[in-house]
């Protein structure tokens, strides 16, 4: 009976993640992309500035409950995960070393998807009887759709995936990733981490929003600086194969016949493979385009929802330009792609970015590996909780039962800790798939009014430089 299950949601798993979804999220930020004539990419520099100035760490202007750099580290810490580790090598393995370039190129379009629903969820958002900020695209289909009734309905169903998705890739599987690595390279026992990710979770998720910004807001940097030049100094090691790693990368990725790589060594693989592989794992990364970042992005302090929303749309230039990259050149410039175990199996995941990392660092190269898995991983938990709490919040109306949820949020984390869930795993993947329908729908039908706000803002941008 649980094999049956277990095997209809692995199909269901499937269909939701296939070429309809890819094409419709992907297709979506093309689409606002071209509505909004380009802006977002013409204003990158002015993001990442705005989100390294010292007025993003205030919380001086307009309303919100943490400053504009906190509530990008605290969307970023559900972001930047063990996608950024395990799903660029599994990609890489899957669809070829191609898939790293669909990978970038479904980032350049996911950064307006990040933008505009982290736009429109600061603009409709609410307060709650607390005083807090309440948003997302729950809100912003309730309050912004013309049709209330349709709006009603997909904003219902949008919190509902975010609850069931909160306790899964946002909890259960991030902590079993945690404890997988710890014991595979340190011989910690799965209970202790379980115990220490969950009494740590606690203290840090009791104090809500506020709590979890303010830890976010230093591990987040430091664990991705950690990381890439952790990173940089393996590319560095191995910068006699960069260039030809580099060739390989683009050969493959558009490639219309299935060819073997030499980067890739016994990896063939055609332009269709790379596109499916890296498109599915960039979105997995960055979530562009699911909605969840927008739930944080509406806590921030700031004077104008377009500032704010071109601050959070970095995360998606932080989590797929910057540290993906890195993992993905890591391993076409190590020669580890394509290298099979004593099985002869090909070698995927986190084992073949360590094995990438080690070429270099030697075995501080698997714990550096293993310590940035525990910390991206453990900062999705955090992230998580927020997103899952105020989708909670919006299905019950009120903010009363969020306490319960932060108490049973973190022991959730013990049992993903101790027990491995591939029912959990599904279930919660097809719910992180379906949180995007309605989101997608919802930018979609509102394009006109983000391009309309969007072509506001750039005329106060315009008077500023000049």
């Amino acid at each position: 009976m649980m094999e049956a299950l277990t095997d209809v949601l692995k199909a269901v798993d499937d269909f939701v993640w296939g070429p309809v979804m890819l094409v419709l999220l992907v297709g979506t930020g093309i689409f606002l992309t071209i509505r909004l004539k380009f802006l977002t990419w013409k204003n990158l520099p002015y993001a990442v500035k705005s989100t390294l100035s010292k007025e993003a760490r205030t919380v001086t202007d307009g309303t919100g409950d943490v400053s504009p750099f906190a509530a990008l580290t605290t969307a970023l810490a559900a972001t930047i995960g063990t996608g950024n580790i395990v799903g660029v090598a599994t990609a890489m393995v899957s669809g070829g070393p191609g898939a790293l370039v669909w990978m970038w190129i479904s980032a350049c379009f996911g950064l307006t998807s990040k933008y505009s629903e982290c736009m429109l969820a600061i603009k409709y958002r609410e307060k709650n009887e607390q005083g807090e900020m309440s948003g997302g695209p729950m809100y912003t289909m309730k309050k912004a759709l013309k049709n209330k009734k349709a709006g009603a309905v997909l904003g219902w169903l949008f919190a509902l995936f975010a609850v069931i998705a909160s306790f899964g890739i946002g909890n259960l599987t991030q902590a079993n990733s945690i404890s997988d690595a710890l014991y595979a390279t340190f011989q910690v026992p799965t209970w202790l981490t379980g115990v220490v990710v969950t009494m740590l979770s606690l203290v840090i998720v009791v104090g809500g929003i506020k709590s979890i910004s303010k830890i976010s807001s230093v591990v987040v940097p430091c664990m991705a600086v950690f990381y890439v030049v952790g990173g940089v100094i393996v590319i560095l090691g191995n910068i006699q194969n960069v260039p030809s790693g580099v060739a390989e990368i683009f050969r493959m990725a558009f490639s219309v016949k299935a060819v073997a790589g030499g980067v890739g060594g016994t990896i063939v693989s055609s332009m269709m493979g790379g596109m499916r592989y890296g498109i599915a794992r960039g979105v997995f990364s960055n979530e562009a385009g699911m909605g969840s970042a927008a739930i944080t992005a509406a806590s921030a302090s700031t004077d104008n929802p377009v500032r704010q929303a071109y601050i959070n749309m970095t995360g998606t230039f932080w989590d797929t330009i910057v540290v993906c990259t890195i993992t993905g050149l890591c391993i076409a410039s190590s020669g580890v792609l394509g290298i099979t175990d004593a099985a002869g199996k090909a070698v995927e995941g986190s084992a073949l970015t360590i094995e990438a990392f080690k070429t270099v660092l030697g075995p501080a190269g698997g714990w550096m590996v293993t310590i940035g898995i525990a910390l991206f991983a453990f900062s999705t938990i955090l992230g998580w909780e927020y997103h899952g709490e105020k989708a909670l919040e919006y299905l019950m109306g009120t903010h009363r039962y969020n306490m319960g949820y932060r108490i049973i949020f973190s022991l959730v984390a013990f049992v993903g800790a101790t027990t491995t869930l591939q029912i959990a795993w599904n279930f919660s993947d097809i719910a992180n798939a379906l949180m995007a329908v309605p989101n997608l729908i919802c930018m979609i039908l509102l394009s006109g009014e983000i391009a309309k706000d969007t072509e506001a803002f750039q005329k106060i941008l315009e008077r500023g430089r000049s």
